[in-house]
């Protein structure tokens, strides 16, 4: 096994915890009183005990945090704000559904990551004590939600002509 390369992997991983966790914060505030609150509220805790878990088998590597990293997806994250969405200081229909999209987007990657690491655990004793069935299982669960919102978000903003 290539450490190296592994730990470069999970801090690119985490860059993108960052950036996703503040995505699901952003998404979740912004439709707090909507009926994708409640979901969105679950969501951002999950994804928050996503994020700790890979810091604590990064732990157990012995593979610390690129701050510089973090911090460059926390701010990209703010950036991807800036977007254009068919209103000019409010929220819209269009914003919820490409804030989905992206949600949808790293929870596949979350899911990928988890799933690979899983093929190493032959390879790693390390990896062999830490449970990644049960993060598979939660961005199973979290992709196949998040693309149910996100097909309903896609009909609420694409699908009728709102006059």
């Amino acid at each position: 096994m290539n450490r190296k390369l592994l730990a470069i992997y999970l801090k690119d991983h985490l860059a993108g915890a960052t950036a996703g966790l503040e995505l699901a914060r952003r998404v979740e505030a912004s439709n707090r009183s909507t009926e994708y609150g409640s979901f969105l509220a679950e969501l951002v805790e999950e994804i928050a005990l996503d994020r700790r878990a890979l810091l604590d088998l990064m732990g157990r590597l012995g593979v610390g945090e690129d701050r510089v990293k973090n911090a460059v997806a926390w701010a990209g994250e703010k950036a991807g704000r800036l977007k254009l969405n068919g209103e000019l200081f409010s929220y819209s229909p269009l914003s919820r559904l490409v804030e989905l999209e992206g949600l949808a987007l790293g929870v596949q990657g979350k899911l990928a990551m988890w799933r690979s690491l899983r093929s190493l655990t032959d390879a790693d004793e390390r990896l062999a004590g830490f449970d990644l069935e049960e993060p598979i299982a939660r961005a199973q669960s979290q992709a196949r939600r998040v693309e149910a919102r996100r097909v309903r978000a896609a009909q609420e903003a694409l699908a009728a002509d709102a006059s």
